[in-house]
C-alpha cells in the first residue's frame, strides 16, 4: 500500500489497511457471534482476529505517523482513524448479517 498511496502529510496507505482490517474484524466477529461460544470458535476467532487482522494491520505504525505528523494533521489523523475505524467495523458487521 506504501507504494501506491501518498504518506505526506496524511499516511493513507496505513490509514487504509486499518480500516480494511477493522472491516475484516467486524465481519468476523459478527460471523462467529451467530455459532456455538464453543473451544473451537473461539480458537477460529483468535487466529482470524487476532492473527489474521492483527498482522494486516498496524498500531505501531498508526503511532509513529501520529508521533511524526504536525500536530493538527496527527489529531486529524488520531480522531478519524478511530471514527472511520468504528464505521468500517459496524459496516463489515452489517454486511456480514446480510
Amino acid at each position: 500500500m506504501g507504494h501506491w498511496l501518498p504518506h505526506s502529510p496524511f499516511a493513507w496507505s496505513t490509514f487504509t489497511v486499518n480500516m480494511l482490517g477493522a472491516f475484516l474484524l467486524g465481519g468476523i466477529v459478527e460471523a462467529l457471534s451467530r455459532r456455538p461460544d464453543d473451544e473451537r470458535h473461539r480458537r477460529i476467532r483468535l487466529l482470524l482476529g487476532t492473527g489474521f487482522c492483527g498482522g494486516l494491520t498496524t498500531y505501531s505504525a498508526f503511532a509513529l505517523d501520529i508521533h511524526d505528523a504536525p500536530p493538527a494533521v496527527g489529531a486529524l489523523y488520531a480522531g478519524a482513524t478511530v471514527l472511520v475505524g468504528l464505521v468500517a467495523a459496524l459496516a463489515g458487521a452489517a454486511v456480514m448479517r446480510r
